[in-house]
């Protein structure tokens, strides 16, 4: 079985062209067999509980099952089909099964606190740190429950995997459904970029002289940002605000309030008050508290500028446009022309600069004046999709450090967004090294017939942004894989990944990728002024926006279930952030794939948590130098230290100090 077998490939990569569908229902039951067999020799262990037989053990038991369900769900991701998305309801709670059994094992919790009573106190660095997280992931999943309280844990775990999955089948499906055709008289305004991208998509479609339109990103946001319909991008809004949201067959709204009320019930059962209390335990903030006043200062500034913003905003649409009031699906549109008016920029002017080959050239080449790496892509590397490419990283001896896969256009089987994972993490273990294999996904304008694939900044700055997570997994240097590269607590994770947006404002780094992709003329230097100038352009509205999101999350898994409906409970939450008409056919919960599907659940703070810490850190790029040895050096540290040392303790070291909260709203000009 393929699976299960040594991978006859370059660095033990994944052989995905050898791999079927089929292969992983019998790779996975056979992976949870031989992993539980390996729990159960530890518990059967003779000799005295030690940290070599129990807790190294629990580490590297299940190697087999974790590779088959990295593999499997990576797919589910980005190059799904019914027939994945089938299994995946099999595989799911089958997995969510063989992971209790290991947390809910009263011999080997009995084995594992044995060594924390004989060893924490003669145990150091990483030894320590993976004996501390073992003991405490025991009592924090339910090994002190007792008789039927267990068996209630194992079937809301089980439920809230299946839900998950099934939450993101419905996004997938809605996203994928809707198809508007257009003539061009109904896309007056629209970029002949975005033009030629939804004629291609028509003509694939057998519609040829139609414009098709989706609500995948790179056809959506070109529509709500220039579209001079306002008919047209309204009916847009709806559209893309309603997904999972209408009362059909792929509806979410049962499926989120099922959600909250399990992950409620499991936190009691656990001992905390509700699930917000669960997560934060394990994270900076440590508690609700915390996270509700850092959300509130934020709002009590941005609410404010946003305001102003909206204010000035209304008045432009008026006189540009006899506009009388501002809707939700104005704002990009008329946020733009006003940008174009004040610092005379945008997508047009900046896209062809940043071809999308030139803009991985150029994240690359900033790691390598960084941190001394470099990038060699290789061919012989199997892929689960020909839009894939594949790289080797080296270090600056040559040495091997990791593989990089990375995927950029959207297609029907990718989930919307952007995101890094990996398919095999780092290891460092009695000698033997076990580098990361790391994968980037996003979903960026397509070449067209007759231009390369061109990014929008917003672009640049997501992939740079998935760029940082795969340098935190790429340089990732600890003894323990559970513990290394991305593998830190929630609201640090984002660090790594927000600080590489800075250099994406900076002529410096601009200079190295940022070139016409017609001429190869330098991007010209009065253009990044503009850029920079632009930079916090309607920063109120965009943070109080995010505040809004994180809000909403902590109000779902902070509070007790409501009785409400899904809609009138979001209003409720939205009301202290809302500025603008609320439109009750839209939902932002019910296709809230960050905290319903993915990991950010009472953790969406975590996106202006880490803005702190990157404002901060650039902050001593700037005044040190962007390419700084000593800092790149001092900050690689950081990233290669993953969840081996406190997050906390990570950043003074880095840093010299804590964090400054003020360097946020002063980057944003929030504040002065």
């Amino acid at each position: 079985m393929p699976l299960l077998a040594d991978f006859n490939t370059p660095f033990n990569s994944v052989p995905f062209e050898e791999i079927k569908e089929e292969h992983f229902l019998p790779a996975l039951k056979q992976a949870i067999s031989e992993g539980l067999d390996e729990v159960e020799a530890i518990v059967k262990e003779e000799e005295e509980a030690t940290f070599e037989n129990t807790i190294l053990a629990l580490e590297l038991a299940g190697q087999k099952l974790s590779r088959v369900a990295e593999i499997f769900f990576n797919l589910n991701s980005a190059e799904t089909n019914d027939t994945i998305q089938g299994i995946a309801r099999e595989f799911s709670p089958l997995l969510s099964a063989y992971r209790n059994d290991v947390i809910l094992n009263e011999g080997l919790f009995k084995r594992v606190e044995k060594v924390w009573q004989t060893q924490k106190t003669t145990l150091q660095g990483e030894d320590l740190v993976l004996l501390e997280k073992s003991y405490k992931s025991f009592a924090r999943n339910g090994i002190n429950l007792q008789g039927e309280d267990k068996q209630t844990l194992r079937k809301i775990d089980e439920e809230l995997s299946s839900l998950s999955l099934k939450f993101g089948e419905n996004v997938l499906a809605e996203t994928n459904s809707f198809e508007l055709y257009q003539s061009a008289e109904e896309l007056v305004g629209l970029p002949d970029y975005a033009l030629a991208s939804a004629a291609d998509e028509a003509k694939a479609k057998g519609r040829e002289g139609e414009y098709l339109i989706t609500l995948q990103a790179p056809s959506y946001i070109p529509i709500m940002t220039y579209a001079s319909n306002r008919a047209l991008r309204e009916k847009l809004f709806r559209a893309f605000g309603s997904k999972a949201f209408k009362g059909n067959e792929h509806d979410n709204q049962e499926t989120v309030k099922r959600i909250v009320a399990l992950r409620h019930q499991r936190a009691q059962l656990l001992g905390f008050e509700n699930h917000a209390d669960y997560v934060l335990q394990e994270r900076m903030a440590k508690s609700k508290v915390t996270v509700d006043d850092f959300l509130d200062e934020l709002l009590e500034v941005s609410k404010s500028a946003c305001s102003d913003e909206l204010a000035v905003l209304a008045d432009f649409a008026k006189e540009l446009d006899g506009l009388d009031k501002l809707e939700r699906w104005d704002i990009a549109y008329y946020s733009e022309k006003l940008k174009q008016k004040q610092f005379e920029i945008d997508d047009s002017i900046l896209k062809p600069y940043f071809q999308v080959d030139r803009v991985i050239g150029g994240a690359f080449a900033v790691a390598e004046k960084l941190y001394g790496i470099n990038f060699e892509e290789r061919k012989d590397i199997q892929k689960y999709h020909p839009d894939v490419i594949t790289y080797e990283v080296k270090d600056k001896d040559g040495s091997h450090l990791a593989l990089l896969y990375a995927d950029f256009f959207p297609r029907e089987g990718k989930r919307n967004g952007a995101w890094m994972t990996s398919y095999r993490g780092q290891r460092n273990i009695n000698g033997e090294e076990q580098r990361p294999h790391i994968s980037i996904v996003c979903n960026f304008t397509k070449p067209s017939s007759d231009s390369p694939s061109l990014l929008t900044f917003n672009e640049v700055l997501t992939l740079f942004h998935e760029f940082g997570h795969a340098l935190h997994g790429i340089l990732a240097d600890t003894k323990y894989e559970s513990l290394s590269g991305t593998s830190v607590l929630w609201d640090f994770v984002e660090l790594p990944s927000q600080i590489m947006e800075n250099w994406c404002y900076e002529k410096e780094c601009l200079d190295l990728f940022a070139k016409h992709y017609k001429t190869g003329e330098l991007i010209p230097a009065n253009l990044i002024e503009r850029l920079k100038e632009s930079a916090s352009f309607m920063e109120g509205y965009a943070t109080l926006r995010q505040v809004g999101f994180a809000k909403l999350d902590m109000n779902w898994h902070g509070t007790e279930p409501s009785a409400l409906s899904v809609g009138d409970f979001e209003e409720s939450v939205f009301a202290e952030t809302q500025l603008l008409p609320v439109q009750q056919d839209t939902n932002m919960s019910c296709s809230f794939s960050h905290i319903f599907q993915g990991g950010y659940s009472a953790g969406y703070y975590s996106y202006k948590w880490a803005e702190v810490l990157d404002a901060d850190a650039f902050e001593l790029f700037k005044e040190k130098g962007l390419f700084n040895p000593e800092v790149a050096a001092a900050f690689r540290k950081l990233l290669s230290s993953g969840g081996a040392v406190d997050p906390a303790e990570l950043y003074r070291n880095f840093r010299g100090q804590n964090p400054d909260p003020k360097a946020l709203l002063r980057r944003a000009g929030l504040i002065k």
